[in-house]
């Protein structure tokens, strides 16, 4: 529960819209709540500015269910990532303002994200193959109040695509750059901007690419400065972090 939303509650106690009862049982819930499987962080938006995220894999279709129930209810914006359809059918079921990406593979729904910065975050892709991962940092990226600029399939093979979208790199206030095979598109980026980039390697590539770490050994020996680097396919890491950079809050 953010301060909006508890702001929120005192007043629709205030007002008559919300018993005690009512509003004691959502702030018994802090700072997390036990369900037998899982420990939901609800505190998770007030120290961090956005809610606990679900990670679907793993997890049984009930499971899920049950955690977006009890974080709905608090009136939060739910993500949950790494789903596949069959979760949403199952979110759907019980929640209808469901909505799902097929391509980042994140599912939404509750408040809707309102926009807290006018600074873009640019999400680059080296190729199509890396759209999945590149998609899920923009969507995360989006729905933590930011403007995303989309650029994709513009890897290193053929780097005047990047050149000729050049000036939306510089526009960005802040980079996420998504690559498998050798990753050097984050190093080629990392050298034409002066901005943060954050490099994401992808599992994608032939077998001497061993599902991502050799993207992930050259992103993290990349020689241009101010690169920093995520796990393996991680897209969500990397929106969270470029949504912190963008709005000022690393320090």
């Amino acid at each position: 529960m953010d301060k909006e939303r508890l702001r929120q509650l005192l007043e629709e106690v205030r007002s008559g819209q919300l018993d005690v009862d009512k509003a004691f049982q959502q702030l018994k819930r802090l700072p997390f709540e036990d369900l037998g499987f899982a420990k939901l962080d609800t505190h998770r938006d007030i120290r961090r500015g956005f809610p606990e995220v679900i990670f679907c894999e793993g997890k049984t279709s009930e499971q899920i269910t049950a955690i977006v129930e009890r974080l709905a209810d608090g009136g939060r914006t739910v993500m949950a990532t790494r789903a596949d359809r069959s979760v949403f059918e199952a979110i759907s079921a019980i929640r209808k303002d469901a909505t799902y990406n097929e391509a980042a593979r994140i599912i939404l729904l509750g408040r809707q994200p309102e926009k807290k910065t006018d600074h873009v975050i640019a999400v680059v892709s080296a190729g199509t193959s890396d759209i999945p991962v590149a998609e899920e940092a923009a969507v995360t990226g989006e729905v933590m109040g930011n403007p995303v600029d989309r650029l994709f399939d513009v890897g290193v093979a053929g780097v005047h695509r990047l050149l000729h979208n050049k000036e939306k790199l510089f526009k960005a206030n802040v980079l996420v750059v998504v690559a498998g095979m050798e990753g050097a598109l984050a190093s080629v980026v990392g050298g034409l901007v002066d901005r943060p980039v954050i490099a994401v390697p992808t599992s994608i590539g032939y077998g001497a690419s061993f599902n991502g770490l050799a993207a992930l050994l050259s992103m993290l020996n990349c020689c241009a400065p101010g690169v920093s680097v995520m796990n393996i396919d991680n897209g969500f890491g990397a929106g969270y972090f470029a949504s912190l950079v963008n709005q000022g809050k690393t320090g």
